[in-house]
C-alpha cells in the first residue's frame, strides 16, 4: 500500500521553508495572471492508496500547463494598462476623452478617437492572436494521455491534467515526461535509461539516469506498485541540476534506505529517450522545476526608444508652452485656462500618434530582412524590439568555447612524465605499443572467459603481489596503465547510432574525445551500463570493469571520478581526473606537472590531470559504508558526500596529463579584426587559464599581434591599487594594449575597485577574464552598463552559463551550438556561428538604427509643421481656437497622404552592403548617435517651423482674393513640401522604392480632391493660378532643404566618398 502524506514523519533539513498548506488562493491568483504561484513544502509519498490521494490532491498544484498571459477576466484590464504604461497613447486617450466635453470640442470627435482607436485595435488583436496560440498549446500537453498503474495492476490513460503527486505512471520511449518524477525501473538492461533535456536546460545531448536499485530488482512494474515503500522529496526548488530525496523499502523482502539524486529523477518536459520507464510523481504543475524556471525574460527597452520618449516629453512641453503664449496674447480674458486647454488640443498632432506604429513597422521590417539573410541562414530575431540597437554596440562581451571556438575537441597531447611524452602524430606508434603490451600483458594473466560475473564469478588475483611482468618494463606500464585510466574515468556511453554506428554521449565534449583517443590507439569502450562497463583491447579480448561508484563532475569540484573493480583480477581502483588547479593539490608531489600544464596552455590546450590509486577490499568498504550514509542523509547532504569523497583522495598517484584542442569557428579572425576596427571593444570571458586564454586570444587575433598584453593578477586591495596605476601608465606609452585579468582579481575589482577598474579596462582595446564564473560573467556585464549609461552593450555566448550574461546585456546574442540551445532560447538574436554577428552588427544593425532615427525625425516634423501652422492660422483670426484642418484631411494627413513615402525611409541604403564591410570604420560614427540627438531634434524643429510660418504667410500674399480656399491652398502645398522632403533624403539606390511610394500618396490625393468636395475646390484647384502659386509656396518652403542637399554636395559624408572611390 502506498499513502501521500504531508511531511510529518520524516526527517527535514534544516531552515527548511514550511509547507505552504492552502493551495486554492494561490493558484486562483495565479490563474488571474497577478502572482507566481508559490512552490508546494517538502513531502513523503507513498504510493498508490488511491482514496488518500484523491482526499490530498488539492494540497497539491494541479498538473496543468498554463503559459496564456490573459484570461476572460484579465485581458481587458491587463491589455490596457500595458498600452497606457506609454506616454504616447496615454497621452491621446486624455486628448480623445477630453472631446467629450463641449467646452473643450475643437473638431471633430472622430479626427481624435480614431486614431487611438486604431492603434489600440491592432495592439489588442496581436495579442488576442499571440494568447491564442499559448492557449491551444497548453491544450495540446494538458490533454495528451499517459498510463497510469493502479494498485490492482491495471493500466488506465489518464490525461497530464488530471496527474496527481503519488500516481505512478509508465513514460514509453520518445514521450514528454509530465510531470516531475522519480524513475522507480525502466525496460533498460542494467536500470538506466537516457532522456533528452534540450527543452528544460537547451543542451542536445542525451542524459544518463539510474532507476532506484530495490525497484529495478523487481520483476514487474506491477511488483513495484504493490510494495510497500515511501520516497521522501525536498521542498520544490528552481535548481534543475539539484535533488534531494530519499526511497525507503519497508516490504517484507526489501528493508533499506536509499539516497535519492538528480540521476534519479525524470525533470517535467524531459523525453525518454531509451526504453519504457515506470515513475513516480512527486512534483506537479507549477511546483515542477520547468515551471519554476520558466520566468519572463528581462524586458529590455531600446535607447532610440528611451530618447524618442524624452524628445516626445520635449514636443509636449513645447506644445503646452505655445498654447500658452497664444492666451497670453489674449491677455488672459475670460475663461483663459479653458481656451488654453482648446489651444494644447488644437496642437495635439504635434505629438504623432503614428509615431509608435510606424517604428514597430520598422522594426517588424528589420527583423524579417535578418531571417530572410542568406549569408546568416538559421538566424532568429526573438525580440523585435532591438534591431536599432544593434547599430549602436560598443562593447562586446564573448564566451570562448563554443562562441569562439567549436567546442569540437580533440586530442593533441599525452604526458606521462616530463620526459615521456606523445603527440596527435604519434597515435600509430601508441596503438603499436599498446598492441604489443597487450600480448605480454595477455601472456601472463590467467584465462579469463567473459561470462557474467552474477552467474560464474572468477576467481579473484591479489594483482599487488603479481609479479612484474616479464618484458613489460615500467615505462610501457605507465602507457598502458595512463590509456586504461583514460578509457574508464568518464561518464560516456556507447550507443548504436544511424546505420548501426557506434556513438558516444556524454554531457562533455572533452570526455568524447579521450574516449575517441583511447579508441584510435587500440582501447574500445564496446558497452556500459549503470553497474559495468567493458573495454575491447586491440586484441579483440574483452575486459569488464563492475562500476562501484561515480562521483560527477561539477563546476565546484572541478574535477570527476569513478571507482572500478577489475572483474578479472579483483583489483579495485579508484581513478580521477580534473583541472589542474584542483588537482595539484590532491596528487603526489611532482616537478614537472605545473611546467607541462602550463606549456600546453600556452599552446592553446585544454588541460585534464588524471590521478589514481589501488583500493583493498576492506579500505573500500569501509568507504562505501560512510557514503552510503551520506547519501541518505536530509541535512547537508552535499557536504557529507564531499567530504566522504575527499578522503579517499589523498595520495593519489600523478598518471598523466592530456591536452585536448577546441577548435576556432569559421571566419572567426576576420571577424574580431573587423569588429575592432569598426570601434566595438571586444571582451573575451572564459573559464581557462590565464595562458590558455592568452593563446586563444592572439590566435584569434582578439588581440592584434602589434599590441602589448598586460596581465592583471593580485591578491588584495593594495596590490591591486599599485596593478592599475602601473598599467595606466603602460597605457600612455602603447600603441595599443590588452588586458588579462583572473578570477580572483576580478573578484577583488568587482567588490572594491569596480569604478577604478572599468575606467582603466574601458581604454583597451581589448580585454581577456580568465577563471571566469558565470555569475561574474553577469557582473561584469552590469557593472559596465552602471558606469557607462550612455554605451550600448552587447554579449554573446552557446552555453547555460552565458544566459545570465546574455540577459544582463542592452542585446543578447546566442549561438545554437554543441552546448545546445539554452543560450539561443534566452538570447534577443540566436546565430549559428560567432562570425554572422559581424554582419548582423555592421550591416544590419547600422541600417536599422539610421533608417528608424531618419523616419522618427521625419515623423515628428511632420506633427510639429502643421502645428505651426495650425498657430499661424490661429494668430491671423485674432487668436482663435479653430482648427484649419478637420475630420478626413486630418486623418489622412499622417495616413494616406504622406504615409507611404516616409515609411519607404524604413528601406533607404545610404551604402552598399560590400563598402559597410569593407570599410568597418563607417559603423563607429553611429555610436555616439548623432544620427538622433536634440541637435538634429531642434534642426528639424526649425526646419519645421521655417516651412510651418512661410507655408501661411505665402498663402495669405499670393492668394489674398481667394482665402477662403485657405485649406486647399495650404494643405497641398504641405503635401507636396513632405513628399519632396522624402525624396530629396533618400539615395539613388532606393529611389524606385520611393517613386512607387510616391506614386500611391499622390493617386490617393487626387481621388480625395475629387471624393472630399467639402474639403477642396477642385474647380479652383485645376486653375494655372492655383498650380503656379502652389508650386512657388512649395519651393519657397524647401529653402533649407535645398541648402541643406547643396551642403552635401560641397562636403559630402565620408559614406558618399567611399562610394564613389568604390
Amino acid at each position: 500500500m502506498r499513502v501521500l502524506l504531508l511531511d510529518g514523519d520524516s526527517p527535514q533539513p534544516k531552515n527548511q521553508e514550511p509547507e505552504y498548506r492552502c493551495a486554492t488562493a494561490r493558484h486562483f491568483l495565479a490563474w488571474l495572471g497577478f502572482t507566481q504561484p508559490l512552490p508546494g513544502g517538502s513531502r513523503t509519498i507513498m504510493h498508490a492508496d488511491e482514496p488518500w490521494i484523491t482526499a490530498n490532491k488539492k494540497k497539491f498544484a494541479p498538473n496543468v500547463i498554463a503559459t496564456h498571459k490573459y484570461n476572460f477576466l484579465t485581458f481587458l484590464p491587463k491589455v490596457l494598462y500595458e498600452q497606457f504604461r506609454f506616454f504616447f497613447n496615454a497621452y491621446f486617450l486624455v486628448v480623445a476623452l477630453t472631446q467629450f466635453f463641449e467646452p473643450l470640442k475643437v473638431g471633430f470627435m472622430f479626427t481624435y478617437v480614431a486614431p487611438l482607436v486604431f492603434v489600440l485595435t491592432i495592439s489588442m488583436l496581436k495579442e488576442v492572436y499571440d494568447d491564442i496560440q499559448r492557449w491551444k498549446s497548453d491544450k495540446r500537453a494538458n490533454s495528451a494521455e499517459y498510463s497510469k498503474l493502479r494498485p490492482n495492476g491495471e493500466t488506465v490513460k489518464v490525461p497530464s491534467s488530471e496527474l496527481c503527486v503519488g500516481d505512478t505512471i509508465i513514460i514509453h520511449c520518445n514521450e514528454r515526461v509530465p510531470a516531475d518524477c522519480v524513475l522507480l525501473r525502466t525496460t533498460e538492461k542494467g536500470g538506466a535509461c537516457f532522456i533528452r533535456t534540450d527543452q528544460l536546460d537547451g543542451e542536445t545531448d542525451w542524459k544518463l539516469r539510474h532507476a532506484i536499485p530495490v525497484c529495478q530488482r523487481c520483476a514487474t512494474d506491477e511488483e513495484v506498485v504493490a510494495a510497500k515503500s515511501k520516497i521522501w522529496c525536498e521542498m520544490p526548488k528552481k535548481e534543475i541540476y539539484d535533488f534531494l530525496g530519499t526511497f525507503s523499502s519497508t516490504s517484507s523482502s526489501e528493508n533499506e534506505t536509499e539516497g535519492l539524486n538528480l540521476e534519479n529523477t525524470l525533470w517535467c518536459n524531459t523525453v525518454v529517450a531509451t526504453g519504457n520507464c515506470l515513475a513516480a510523481v512527486v512534483y506537479t504543475g507549477c511546483d515542477t522545476r520547468s515551471a519554476l524556471n520558466a520566468t519572463a525574460a528581462p524586458a529590455k527597452m531600446g535607447k532610440l526608444d528611451i530618447e524618442l520618449n524624452f524628445l516626445s516629453k520635449l514636443l509636449c512641453a513645447f506644445m503646452v508652452v505655445m498654447g500658452f503664449f497664444m492666451i497670453a496674447m489674449l491677455k488672459f480674458q475670460g475663461q483663459w485656462y479653458i481656451a488654453w486647454f482648446r489651444f494644447i488640443l488644437l496642437f495635439s498632432s504635434i505629438i504623432p500618434i503614428s509615431l509608435r506604429v510606424n517604428l514597430d513597422l520598422g522594426k517588424t521590417v528589420y527583423s524579417f530582412f535578418i531571417m530572410r539573410d542568406d549569408t546568416m541562414a538559421g538566424t532568429i530575431v526573438r525580440n523585435s524590439n532591438l534591431p536599432e540597437e544593434l547599430g549602436r554596440i560598443s562593447f562586446l562581451f564573448s564566451d570562448k568555447t563554443g562562441t569562439l571556438t567549436c567546442n569540437e575537441m580533440h586530442f593533441r597531447r599525452l604526458i606521462l612524465t616530463g620526459s615521456i611524452k606523445f603527440t596527435v602524430d604519434q597515435i600509430r606508434e601508441l596503438r603499436e605499443s599498446i598492441v604489443v603490451q597487450n600480448q605480454k600483458r595477455e601472456a601472463e594473466l590467467p584465462p579469463f572467459d567473459g561470462s557474467s560475473t552474477d552467474s560464474q564469478p572468477q576467481p579473484r588475483i591479489d594483482f599487488q603481489s603479481m609479479p612484474p611482468i616479464k618484458g613489460l618494463d615500467r615505462a610501457e606500464e605507465r602507457v598502458t596503465e595512463c590509456i586504461q585510466c583514460i578509457a574508464l574515468c568518464h561518464n560516456v556511453t556507447p550507443v548504436v547510432g544511424e546505420g548501426n554506428s557506434m556513438e558516444y554521449q556524454a554531457s562533455s565534449p572533452d570526455e568524447v574525445a579521450l574516449v575517441k583517443f583511447t579508441e584510435e590507439v587500440g582501447l574500445t569502450l564496446i558497452e556500459r551500463d549503470v553497474a559495468e562497463m567493458k573495454l575491447r583491447w586491440p586484441s579483440g579480448r574483452k575486459q569488464p570493469f563492475e562500476i562501484l561508484q561515480i562521483f560527477p563532475f561539477t563546476s565546484e569540484t572541478k574535477r570527476m571520478g569513478i571507482i572500478v573493480r577489475n572483474v578479472e583480477t579483483g583489483l579495485i581502483t579508484f581513478y580521477t581526473k580534473g583541472a589542474d588547479v584542483v588537482m595539484q593539490q590532491i596528487v603526489k608531489a611532482s616537478n614537472w606537472l605545473e611546467e607541462e600544464c602550463t606549456n600546453l596552455a600556452r599552446e592553446g590546450l585544454r588541460t585534464l590531470v588524471f590521478g589514481m590509486k589501488n583500493l583493498g577490499e576492506e579500505e573500500y568498504e569501509n568507504f562505501n559504508e560512510r557514503m552510503k550514509q551520506a547519501k541518505v542523509a536530509t541535512d547537508q547532504r552535499n557536504e557529507k558526500i564531499l567530504a566522504t569523497r575527499e578522503s579517499l583522495e589523498k595520495g593519489l598517484e600523478l598518471v598523466g596529463v592530456t591536452g585536448v584542442e577546441d577548435r576556432l569557428q569559421p571566419d572567426v579572425q576576420q571577424s574580431l579584426e573587423e569588429l575592432r576596427n569598426a570601434g566595438i571593444k571586444v571582451w573575451m570571458l572564459t573559464g581557462d587559464k590565464v595562458e590558455t586564454a592568452t593563446c586563444i586570444a592572439r590566435s584569434t587575433r582578439l588581440v592584434d599581434r602589434n599590441h602589448q598584453i598586460y596581465t592583471l593578477q593580485a591578491a588584495n586591495t593594495e596590490e591591486l591599487e599599485a596593478k592599475l596605476d602601473d598599467f595606466a601608465h603602460e597605457q600612455t606609452k602603447a600603441a595599443g594594449i590588452a588586458l588579462v585579468v583572473d578570477g580572483k582579481t576580478l573578484g577583488i575589482c568587482l567588490q572594491e575597485m569596480e569604478k577604478r577598474f572599468v575606467e582603466e579596462s574601458s581604454k583597451c582595446t581589448s580585454v581577456v577574464i580568465c577563471r571566469c564564473s558565470p555569475t561574474q560573467k553577469a557582473e561584469v556585464v552590469a557593472v559596465m552598463k552602471k558606469y557607462n549609461k550612455d554605451i550600448r552593450v552587447a554579449a554573446i555566448g552557446d552555453g547555460g552559463n552565458d544566459v545570465s550574461m546574455i540577459q544582463e546585456a542592452h542585446v543578447g546574442l546566442g549561438i545554437v551550438g554543441k552546448e545546445g540551445k539554452h543560450a539561443s532560447m534566452a538570447s534577443d538574436f540566436s546565430i549559428t556561428q560567432f562570425s554572422h554577428c559581424k554582419r548582423l552588427i555592421l550591416w544590419h544593425g547600422r541600417n536599422a538604427y539610421l533608417r528608424s532615427a531618419k523616419l522618427s525625425q521625419f515623423i515628428m516634423h511632420r506633427g510639429f509643421v502643421i502645428s505651426i501652422l495650425q498657430a499661424v492660422f490661429s494668430a491671423i483670426f485674432y487668436f482663435a481656437s479653430i482648427p484649419i484642418f478637420t475630420g478626413w484631411i486630418l486623418v489622412g494627413y499622417s495616413t494616406i497622404y504622406t504615409m507611404c513615402p516616409v515609411f519607404a525611409l524604413v528601406l533607404d541604403k545610404d551604402v552598399t552592403e560590400e563598402n559597410v564591410l569593407l570599410f568597418p570604420e563607417l559603423y563607429s560614427e553611429l555610436q555616439k548617435g548623432r544620427a538622433l540627438s536634440v541637435k538634429t531634434f531642434l534642426t528639424w524643429m526649425w526646419i519645421a517651423t521655417y516651412q510651418g510660418g512661410i507655408i501661411m504667410a505665402l498663402a495669405i500674399v499670393l492668394f489674398e482674393s481667394s482665402f477662403l480656399q485657405i485649406v486647399s491652398i495650404t494643405f497641398t502645398a504641405l503635401i507636396l513640401t513632405e513628399l519632396i522632403m522624402v525624396g530629396m533624403e533618400m539615395h539613388k539606390r532606393t529611389m524606385l522604392v520611393f517613386l512607387v511610394a510616391e506614386l500611391v500618396s499622390v493617386i490617393a490625393y487626387l481621388l480625395s480632391i475629387i471624393m472630399l468636395p467639402t474639403y477642396f475646390d477642385r474647380h479652383f484647384m485645376l486653375t494655372g493660378e492655383f498650380i503656379w502659386k502652389d508650386i512657388v509656396i512649395t519651393v519657397a518652403s524647401l529653402i533649407p532643404m535645398i541648402g541643406k542637399y547643396i551642403y552635401r554636395l560641397v562636403k559630402p559624408p565620408v559614406y558618399s566618398k567611399l562610394q564613389s572611390t568604390a
